[in-house]
C-alpha cells in the first residue's frame, strides 16, 4: 500500500465537514437568537430607535465564518469539534484575509444555489469544494499538521 499525503490530510473530511455544517448552523441560530434578544431589549430601552439595528443580524453568519477562519484555530466551532482546520492549499499555511473573504462569500453563494457547487468535493483530489478551489484553501485534519505519518522510518515530510 503506497503512502498518499493527500489521503492523510483529508481522509474522512467530507463527513466531518457535513457534521460541522450542522453544528455551525445550530451555533449561528443560537447566536442569532441571542443577538436578536439583545437588539430587542436595546430597541425597547431606546424607545424604538435601536430597532434600526436589526438588519445587522443578516451579517451574523458571514461574520461568524469569516472571523472563525481568520481566528487562532482557522476553523469554525463545528470544524474544530470535528478536528478540522482551514489552510492554504499550496503550503498549508493559515488563510489570508482575502482568501477568507472569498471563501466565505462563495460558500454562501453556493448555499444560495441549493448547495450544488458543494458536490464538487466528491470528485476532487483533496475533497475541495468550488469555494475552496476559487479561494485557494483546503479543509484538512488539524492533527495532520502536528504529527506527520511515519512510513518506512521516514515522515511524510521526508524527515527522520
Amino acid at each position: 500500500m503506497s503512502f498518499d499525503h493527500d489521503d492523510y490530510l483529508t481522509a474522512g473530511t467530507m463527513f466531518g465537514r457535513c457534521v460541522a455544517f450542522l453544528l455551525d448552523a445550530f451555533t449561528i441560530g443560537v447566536l442569532w437568537l441571542l443577538c436578536a434578544w439583545v437588539l430587542g431589549m436595546f430597541g425597547i430601552l431606546t424607545l424604538g430607535l435601536g430597532f434600526g439595528l436589526w438588519p445587522l443580524l443578516a451579517w451574523l453568519p458571514f461574520c461568524y465564518h469569516l472571523f472563525s477562519i481568520l481566528g487562532a484555530n482557522h476553523a469554525t466551532l463545528g470544524q474544530r469539534a470535528m478536528g478540522l482546520t482551514v489552510r492554504r492549499n499550496d503550503d498549508l499555511g493559515p488563510p489570508t484575509l482575502a482568501q477568507a473573504v472569498v471563501s466565505t462569500v462563495l460558500f454562501y453563494v453556493s448555499i444560495g444555489f441549493s448547495g450544488v457547487p458543494l458536490v464538487l468535493a466528491l470528485f476532487t483530489t483533496r475533497h475541495r469544494t468550488l469555494h475552496d478551489m476559487l479561494s485557494g484553501l483546503v479543509v484538512i485534519h488539524r492533527n495532520a499538521l502536528q504529527f506527520p505519518p511515519v512510513r518506512n522510518g521516514r515522515t511524510a515530510r521526508g524527515q527522520d
